[in-house]
């Protein structure tokens, strides 16, 4: 397995290649415009079910299943439905209703609190909450707001991860998955989104590529195999590498020519708890704090905090959530709707959450059987959801108070995010707003259409079982939303 940024979006990468505090990166390929000089700028409603099905009719894709539905926002007309009302695997088209429920629940205000509360002298407990956008600047500014109170000593420093109950890793994840960035372990206390980045480096010809990690206190922390090789100048390159799932043991693979850029790569951390306490150290140590002694634990109740920090906004966190595609996040926010319905007795905080986000998808009027859900991202194949589901999620948070910041929270075609090198040259540039999703053998696109032409649409359109590339799968349904966008009034 290939774990790097070119293969699913990973924002998280260049934090720490820049300054540790900005996420940025989708790590999405450029795409093959989509050809449109040919077609006719403009194109009426009868005629679009025989220009869609031209395209999705075509023998390269006798063997998928797809399920296409776009309607009016307006006036709820269907232009186009083909096996609209049937279960697909969505991917991360799954975030979409995490987001609309997280927002309809906790509001666009909602922020998550990281705690240091000190329960007897010299012990300081911090306790998580689950608060996905954590980073090391966080911990410095905990550290400060210790040294102003004047301690300079700490003889126990406890995290405190009891906040989420149950698997960190939902069970139903695949195992290559919870090896990378994206399938990082979802816990109380999240650092850094969980994950260590790492660059491979050409050397001689002949030697092994050269391991180089951004956090170097993480060399300490690996066991390596590495089994790569530098290739001569300009020969053909392929890196994999992989994580040991019962130890911090490191298997790399491959080559690389001798002239060729560092390819860089994330995994996830193998112990989130002992990865932020260790942290944590390093940063009280920078501001004068010495720890004599860590661990995890549930410290004492009702005790005063002496410090704090928050995360963003929550219509901040939905935009790392839709834009990029942040597993991470997504899982993180299903956990946090569980306090709007605390866990039952032996219910874990994900259950919780799940009984809340469909709860609330009832209360907007979607049918508890159009859709299955097993987690908050769509990184299970366990996930079910039907294209009119999802047209009926993003039909609600149109006309609800929350429109515009849900709407914002969507990548824009030709601009940002998953969509900014998809559409380019296109009428779709600038108005489609719309959310990815990918995974091997599934490619997904939901949002919505400002049509200069036309009334406002809603569009999702999913395949399962291709076996074609997903760049081809791509081009041909960026063709049928390319059509969406010309449709005027005839």
């Amino acid at each position: 397995m290939r774990l790097n940024t070119f293969n699913k979006p990973l924002s998280f990468l260049l934090l720490f290649l820049t300054t540790q505090i900005a996420f940025s990166f989708t790590g999405v390929k450029a795409q093959t415009p989509v050809a449109s000089a040919s077609r006719p700028k403009s194109i009426c409603p009868t005629e679009l079910k025989s220009a869609v099905d031209v395209l999705i009719n075509r023998p390269q894709f006798s063997r998928m299943r797809w399920g296409v539905l776009a309607k009016s926002l307006s006036s709820a007309q269907t232009l186009y439905s083909r096996d609209a009302e049937k279960y697909f695997t969505p991917a991360s088209n799954a975030k979409l209703l995490t987001t609309a429920a997280a927002l309809q629940q906790l509001g666009a205000n909602f922020r998550i609190r990281t705690s240091v509360y000190q329960d007897s002298d010299g012990v300081l407990r911090v306790v998580g909450r689950g608060d996905p956008s954590l980073k090391n600047a966080h911990l410095t500014e905990l550290a400060k707001q210790l040294r102003k109170l004047g301690i300079s000593q700490v003889q126990q420093l406890i995290a405190d991860d009891s906040y989420f109950q149950g698997e960190s890793i939902n069970p139903s994840w695949q195992w290559e998955d919870v090896q990378a960035y994206y399938g990082a372990p979802v816990n109380s206390l999240i650092l850094n989104e969980n994950a260590a980045v790492l660059s491979l480096l050409p050397q001689t010809i002949g030697q092994p590529l050269r391991l180089r990690w951004t956090e170097p206190t993480e060399a300490y922390r690996w066991q390596i195999e590495n089994n790569s090789v530098t290739t001569q100048t300009d020969t053909p390159g392929s890196v994999e590498v992989s994580r040991d799932l019962k130890g911090p043991i490191l298997r790399i693979q491959g080559q690389l020519a001798v002239n060729s850029q560092p390819d860089i790569t994330a995994i996830a951390v193998f112990d989130p708890i002992e990865n932020f306490l260790r942290h944590f150290r390093q940063s009280l140590a920078r501001e004068g704090i010495s720890v004599t002694k860590m661990f995890s634990g549930i410290g004492a109740k009702n005790v005063q905090e002496i410090a704090a920090v928050e995360s963003p906004p929550l219509s901040q966190l939905l935009v790392e959530i839709n834009v990029n595609s942040n597993n991470l996040y997504a899982e993180a926010l299903l956990k946090t709707l569980a306090i709007k319905q605390p866990p039952e007795k032996n219910q874990t905080t994900a259950d919780a959450g799940l009984k809340v986000l469909k709860t609330t998808l009832t209360q907007m009027g979607i049918a508890p059987t159009s859709y299955v859900l097993v987690d908050g991202s769509g990184l299970s194949r366990k996930n079910l959801i039907s294209p009119e589901a999802l047209v009926q999620v993003l039909q609600v948070m149109a006309k609800s108070p929350q429109a515009e910041i849900f709407r914002a929270s969507l990548p824009v075609a030709g601009v940002n995010g998953t969509l900014k090198n998809r559409f380019l040259n296109t009428t779709a540039v600038g108005i489609v707003q719309a959310k990815t999703g990918s995974m091997n053998g599934v490619i997904s696109l939901s949002g919505y259409i400002n049509s200069p032409q036309y009334d406002p649409l809603i569009f999702s359109i999913m395949v399962n079982q291709s076996e074609q590339p997903a760049s081809v799968v791509r081009q041909a349904m960026d063709e049928i939303v390319v059509l969406l966008t010309q449709l005027h009034r005839c």
